[in-house]
């Protein structure tokens, strides 16, 4: 069976870039009938906050991505959580001591720096604690056992780290890139267990990996340096590696480097599936979500970053994707994160929303304001405007002057259309429509036609002044509808109002 995993390290908010791997992972499985797990890496203790583990449950919520094993849903593999899987890791960590394939390091920072110091002077092509200079540091390769012994007894600090072999090539095959080589010499000792005693992530998703059963790991291109080692920590178990998949970079809408909150912040849009508050500098970032934009929306959005479907199509539901989506069609090249596209997809999936619940949404908004609006007159209003709205707060920003009158009038509109010509038809209009029995669009254009032509005329030269009277503006839905939801008596109070004003 698929199984594959999505692995947040609770660290802050959960960014735009994880939230896609978490949905190719989820897309993956369910198209090969298989399991998604979500295991929280908390073995960084120092980085850890408080809330994010919730936070990351909250925002795949929203998306629909649904985890079969968790935290909250325990499955055979558990627990899900690393930090309450210390004791695994120390058994494994154990296994490749006594087997030769790795080793204490007692070195302190201060060696550590003058080690990194010396490499740089002597121009070493492999500046870090490697195969090539271990054996002048102070590890359990280079120090009797007795003394080692002492030393972890004695409670001093230490990691593990692993043991490379010198002069080998290491092979990925990843399903995206290919077959990456490495040649072992460039590699160093990574670290696999920590002072703390915490293991490290190159340590942990190794272990968990295999012991939850997981097929395919499927994760951010910035791990691929990392996947030589992976495969080597596999063969030191002797153990079955799963299938790599490394997906390319989220890129600036520039295309120039790896988008980041930075970016985000500077271009005006959110980084966070959801808002994220920073509990040490309570600094607020404003989600997805909160922004407007629907979780249909941002499904179908982050799933064409990166991969493409073989055809024009770009409106998917998350039904549809699970029954197309593969691995052979993620590029190998970064993904512009090209916020319009989001945009136009908010506007679609906001426009094929049944009018009853977006009548409720506007609802809502009104009530925000502090205005009482109906079902029906809400559910007048929306077909109306929803053709200049991309978020749902926009009803609200489109639609306030079926409630507000407006106090200011599109000067440009003034100038130009707000002629004597146009304020006698506008007179004889709201005359006229008062005696109106059934004040429907098609019955008002008729009585603005026929005042018009009374006066001879001609409606181009009287619609936008009726338009700017009524609203405030100089553009805007049908207008004979934005009449027919007024109602005639506040069509005329608005008119005569909008005449006492502005002059001519």
């Amino acid at each position: 069976m698929v199984r594959v995993r999505f692995a947040p390290s609770p660290t802050g908010g959960l960014h735009i870039g994880g939230v896609r791997t978490a949905l190719y992972n989820y897309l993956f499985a369910r198209k090969n009938n298989g399991q998604f797990i979500l295991r929280i890496e908390d073995t960084d203790q120092n980085r850890y906050v408080e809330g994010a583990e919730d936070y990351i449950m909250k925002a795949l919520e929203w998306l629909g991505i649904s985890a079969d094993e968790s935290p909250q849903r325990q499955g055979h593999f558990g627990p899900y959580r690393q930090s309450e899987r210390l004791n695994i890791y120390k058994e494994y960590v154990q296994q490749l001591l006594d087997n030769g394939l790795a080793y204490y390091a007692f070195d302190t920072p201060e060696e550590l720096e003058e080690m990194r110091r010396e490499l740089q002077e002597a121009k070493a092509s492999n500046q870090q604690y490697s195969a090539a200079n271990r054996m002048q540091m102070r590890n359990s390769l280079t120090m009797p056992s007795e003394d080692v012994e002492k030393l972890i007894a004695a409670g001093s600090p230490y990691v593990v780290r692993i043991k490379l072999p010198s002069d080998e090539i290491i092979e990925v095959n990843d399903l995206i890139r290919g077959k990456v080589s490495v040649q072992t010499n460039t590699m160093d000792d990574k670290v696999l267990m920590k002072s703390d005693g915490f293991p490290t992530y190159h340590l942990a998703n190794i272990v968990d990996d295999h012991l939850m059963k997981i097929t395919h790991v499927i994760r951010g291109e910035e791990w691929l340096p990392s996947a030589p080692l992976h495969v080597f920590l596999y063969r030191s178990f002797g153990w079955q590696a799963p299938q790599f998949a490394h997906l390319p970079l989220l890129l600036k809408p520039e295309g120039n480097g790896k988008l980041s909150k930075r970016d985000a912040d500077r271009l005006g849009f959110p980084i966070f599936p959801l808002s994220w508050t920073d509990p040490k500098s309570n600094e607020v970032s404003e989600g997805f979500k909160e922004k407007g934009y629907l979780p249909e929306t941002m499904v179908n959005f982050l799933a064409l970053l990166g991969w493409n479907p073989g055809n024009e199509q770009e409106i998917f539901s998350l039904d549809e994707l699970t029954k197309i989506f593969n691995l052979d069609r993620i590029s190998k090249a970064g993904a512009k994160f090209d916020i319009q596209k989001a945009n136009w997809l908010n506007e679609h999936y906001l426009r094929s929303m049944p009018t009853s619940k977006l009548a409720e949404s506007f609802m809502a908004l009104a009530k925000q304001e502090g205005y009482s609006c109906s079902m029906e007159k809400a559910s007048s209003i929306v077909p109306l405007i929803i053709e200049r709205c991309t978020f749902i707060q926009d009803l609200w920003n489109n639609g306030w002057y079926f409630f507000v009158v407006p106090n200011e009038y599109d000067d440009k509109t003034v100038r130009k259309k707000w002629t004597a010509e146009a304020v006698n038809v506008l007179k004889l209009f709201s005359s006229l429509i008062v005696k109106l029995n059934t004040p429907k669009s098609e019955a008002i254009k008729e009585t603005l036609e026929k005042a018009a032509t009374e006066l001879d005329t001609g409606l181009g030269r009287v619609m936008p002044a009726l338009r700017v009277a009524l609203t405030g503006q100089g553009g805007g839905p049908d207008l004979m509808g934005i009449v027919e939801v007024l109602g005639v008596e506040e069509t005329k109070k608005r008119i005569e109002l909008a005449i006492d004003r502005l002059k001519v």
